[in-house]
C-alpha cells in the first residue's frame, strides 16, 4: 500500500460516524407488516386505526404487525335520527374504547347487540363505537358504498369478536379515525399527538 493510499485510508477511518442503531426512534418505531389472521394473537397495547375515506381498519401490535379488515362508516350527509338532525359522517379523532354495552336493537347492532363505546380523547363519553349489523352481507356488499351507518363503525362478526376479546384483555383500546391513511407508519406513530380533526356533531346511539 502506497503512502498516499495509507494516508487517505487513515483520514477516512478517523471521521466519526453515528451508529445506525442510535438513530432517534429507529429501534422502537413500529414497522408496518401485515400478517394473516391465523397468525394474530392479542398482545398488550394493541391499537386500532380506521381509515374513514377508504373504509378500512387496522389493528396492530406495538412493533407494527397488523391485520387489515373492512368497515362501514357514517353516511356522508345530514340525517334526522332519534329526534335530532346531524352530520352522520364518522368523525376523525383520537379515541379510547372504554366500555362494552349490549343493545336490544339487533338490526342496528347485530345478532349479539354488542357495542364497544368510544370516548373522545379518552375522556368524553360519546355515542360512537364499534358494532355489528343485523344484515351484514347487505350492508357490506349490497351497494357501491360503505358509507351507510349513522356515524358508528360497523364491522363483521369475526372482527367484533376480536375487538371484544382485545378489550377484555387490555381493558381499553386506543383508536384513531382518519380520513385517508397514506402512510400507515406515520399514523401508528401519531397516537400520542393531539386530536386529528374536530367535529361538532354527534351521532345518537
Amino acid at each position: 500500500m502506497s503512502t498516499l493510499t495509507s494516508t487517505l485510508l487513515t483520514l477516512i477511518l478517523s471521521v466519526p460516524t453515528a451508529p445506525i442503531a442510535q438513530t432517534v426512534g429507529l429501534d422502537s418505531a413500529p414497522v408496518p407488516h401485515e400478517i394473516s389472521a391465523e397468525k394474530w394473537h392479542i398482545e398488550e397495547g394493541d391499537k386500532i386505526i380506521v381509515d374513514t375515506k377508504n373504509n378500512e381498519g387496522y389493528i396492530f401490535h406495538s412493533d407494527g404487525r397488523y391485520i387489515n379488515f373492512e368497515v362501514v362508516t357514517g353516511q356522508q350527509r345530514w340525517v334526522y335520527y332519534i329526534g335530532r338532525s346531524y352530520n352522520a359522517s364518522t368523525p376523525n379523532w383520537n379515541w379510547t374504547a372504554k366500555s362494552m354495552h349490549t343493545k336490544g336493537d339487533r338490526l342496528t347492532f347485530g345478532p349479539s347487540g354488542r357495542f364497544l363505546r368510544l370516548y373522545k380523547d379518552g375522556v368524553d363519553h360519546t355515542a360512537y363505537g364499534f358494532h355489528e349489523y343485523g344484515q351484514e352481507d347487505e350492508i357490506f356488499n349490497g351497494m357501491d358504498t360503505r358509507f351507510r351507518s349513522m356515524g358508528c363503525i360497523i364491522v363483521r362478526v369475526p372482527i367484533m369478536d376480536l375487538l371484544v376479546k382485545t378489550f377484555e384483555q387490555n381493558e381499553s383500546i386506543e383508536v384513531i379515525t382518519k380520513n385517508g391513511v397514506d402512510d400507515l407508519q406515520n399514523v401508528m406513530l401519531s397516537f400520542d399527538k393531539e386530536k386529528v380533526e374536530d367535529s361538532e356533531e354527534v351521532a345518537l346511539y
